[in-house]
């Protein structure tokens, strides 16, 4: 279920600033994503990247190799106002669904 969800919650992330992979991971987990892989999170990028959705560059660290930081781009941001909407619809209809059931069980 996170696979499907995974580029809502980056781009979410992404839209309060830039931010490098393991940040993003660092994030996530602190939000209850408890179980996110590092290899989850980095293709997904690289998926949100290659569509368009994100730009990056490189900050050097002075603590080892230069970090590649994402930003959202015009389309990303375009892109998150869509899978939010997208996301609160199907949780409206899942409770819809949800009640309904457990009113009908309760009934029956």
């Amino acid at each position: 279920m996170l696979k499907g969800v995974l580029g809502l919650l980056l781009l979410s992330v992404l839209s309060t600033g830039d931010n490098y992979g393991y940040g993003l991971v660092t994030q996530l987990r602190a939000a209850g994503f408890d179980d996110l892989a590092e290899g989850t999170v980095y293709p997904g990028l690289t998926r949100l990247e290659a569509a368009g959705l994100l730009d990056s560059h490189l900050v050097r660290s002075d603590a080892g190799p230069a970090r590649k930081y994402y930003r959202l781009t015009d389309a990303g941001h375009a892109e998150l106002a869509a899978r939010r909407t997208a996301w609160t619809d199907l949780v409206q209809s899942v409770q819809t669904a949800t009640a309904a059931t457990l009113t009908a069980g309760e009934t029956a």
